[in-house]
């Protein structure tokens, strides 16, 4: 469960970082696998060979990013509560992360196992739309996510939204999702990547900035929105700094800065990862993001905690 301290300390951190433009890393994620039990269209690296990497490379891994300074921490696959070895399961991972000092645990997941790992702080589960859209991309799941949420109510969630030509239209309903789901604390919003053979998912500018526009709508009219508002057009015009020196990813022993998309030549300026283009925003020293950095994640940390 998130404590004041925690936020106290997460706070602490981002106003030395904006105040002295640190750039020491704050955001780790580790992949555990790339092995996935769906098949989603907008995904260009789940089951590429099938692996799940040992629990000592990820104890490694781990250990690495914390060497460097990151405190929050994000378990990615493939589907990462898939991931075993031997008799090491998901939770011993958590724990592990737990035992090292990580602040915050979180799991980015498809919702389709159950959320029933100890110590995780946050679970983020991909629902790409309404029903119809959500199953155009990601195959007949909307109802099993949907069931799994309510299933673990006191696990706290936030819906992870990736917004691309097929579900554009979606954005106000997976808001009002958000908001009527009592296990649901907010929804996080992120552009598609267009990583190799997904290019025609890909929102132009146009579509972007239109999109930032109605999410920020959102955000006014009180929506459990997890993005930042001002950040938004600068991100839509790919104007935020990137990639993020303050997010780390680990992947078997190697580890990039920001993401992986940083390997795919002109990538990294298309990326759609909102979250760490808008801590990217922050740490460079736009005061209005970060009063939404302390607005926003105040407003959920105090309602997880109250879960």
């Amino acid at each position: 469960m998130i404590s004041p301290q925690i936020f106290l300390r997460l706070a602490g951190r981002g106003l030395l970082a904006f105040l002295w433009q640190r750039n020491r890393p704050l955001i780790g994620s580790v992949i555990l696998t790339n092995r996935c039990n769906l098949h989603c269209r907008h995904c260009a690296v789940s089951n590429l060979v099938c692996q799940d990497y040992p629990f000592e490379q990820i104890q490694a891994d781990l250990q690495a990013l914390f060497d460097r300074g990151c405190r929050i921490l994000f378990l990615y696959g493939g589907e990462p509560l898939l991931w075993t070895d031997g008799e090491h399961t998901f939770p011993d991972v958590v724990q592990l992360a737990r035992q090292m000092g990580y602040w915050l645990v979180n799991a980015v997941t498809n919702g389709t196992w159950p959320l029933s790992a100890p110590g995780i702080d946050l679970y983020l589960v991909s629902l790409d739309g309404n029903r119809e859209h959500h199953n155009a991309i990601r195959g007949e799941t909307y109802d099993q996510v949907l069931e799994t949420i309510r299933q673990d109510r006191n696990v706290p969630v936030v819906l992870y939204m990736a917004i691309n030509t097929i579900n554009l239209a979606d954005i106000e309903t997976v808001a009002k999702l958000a908001r009527c789901l009592p296990a649901i604390q907010a929804v996080s919003y992120n552009f598609h990547t267009p990583y190799p053979g997904t290019e025609s998912l890909a929102l132009s500018r146009a579509e972007k900035l239109a999109a930032s526009r109605r999410i920020a709508t959102l955000i006014d009219q009180g929506y459990p929105v997890l993005n930042l508002k001002h950040a938004l057009p600068h991100i839509a015009r790919n104007g935020a700094p990137v990639p993020s020196r303050h997010c780390l990813v680990a992947e078997s022993g190697q580890i990039w800065t920001c993401g992986r998309c940083r390997d795919i030549p002109g990538l990294c300026q298309q990326c759609g990862f909102l979250f760490a283009a808008e801590y990217s925003l922050v740490f460079a020293g736009r005061p209005w993001v970060l009063l939404d950095l302390f607005k926003t994640y105040g407003r959920l940390l105090k309602k997880v905690s109250s879960c």
